[in-house]
């Protein structure tokens, strides 16, 4: 692998909602004026972690996945400002399954853990996503309506469940005190379907139980 990964800073917030919620009109939310044609994507992501977990230890988490604009290896680190993303693109040869961890992932990762990586869970998501616009045409922030199916590899249980995110984009609001009023307005928006704040922090961990 030799392309150069890509990281950037994600900063969303995640609902629990129920199977026959109605996804909320977003333009209703502060600095919105549009919102984008749906658009379905088929996710599959294999997650991997150490026999002891040291990834989970460091609040990391290491993931293949396939379908979407953004398919490839992704490293999250949560920090206190967000989850730290640092993508690779697939190559040709990366379709051993399960997944050999490249050498560059391996390197990214050395401070905290140290191959063998097994594969932990794996997370298959129906997702429909919504581009949220403001007056330029320019993302305020990505909705995404994901119905999960999710395997733990270790145990073999298996779950499922509706969530729904939403992330930040590059004409999200820059100060503080933006931000905390356009997710307070999306908070009242999913209350009004029925929906509430989810009770676990990621795909991940619900599939794992914690």
């Amino acid at each position: 692998m030799t392309t150069e990964p890509r990281s950037s800073l994600e900063v969303e917030r995640k609902y629990d909602v129920g199977d026959e919620a109605s996804v909320p009109d977003w333009s209703l939310l502060p600095g919105v004026a549009t919102v984008g044609a749906a658009e379905p994507r088929e996710l599959d992501a294999r997650y991997l972690d150490t026999a002891d977990g040291r990834l989970a230890a460091a609040l990391t988490a290491l993931r293949r996945r396939t379908g979407g604009p953004d398919e490839g290896w992704h490293v999250k680190r949560s920090t206190p400002e967000g989850k730290l993303e640092t993508h690779w693109p697939l190559d040709d040869a990366d379709e051993a399954a399960p997944p050999d961890v490249p050498d560059a992932i391996v390197a990214e990762l050395a401070e905290v853990a140290q191959p063998p990586f097994e594969v932990i869970a794996r997370i298959r998501n129906s997702r429909t996503a919504f581009a949220l616009l403001d007056a330029a045409g320019d993302l305020v922030a990505e909705f995404v309506d994901d119905r999960v199916t999710a395997t733990d590899e270790r145990s073999g249980r298996t779950s499922s469940w509706r969530e729904w995110e939403l992330e930040l984009g590059p004409a999200a609001p820059a100060s503080a005190a933006g931000v905390a009023e356009l997710f307070a307005a999306a908070d009242e928006l999913v209350a009004s379907a029925g929906g509430a704040p989810a009770a676990s922090e990621s795909k991940l961990g619900r599939a794992l139980g914690r």
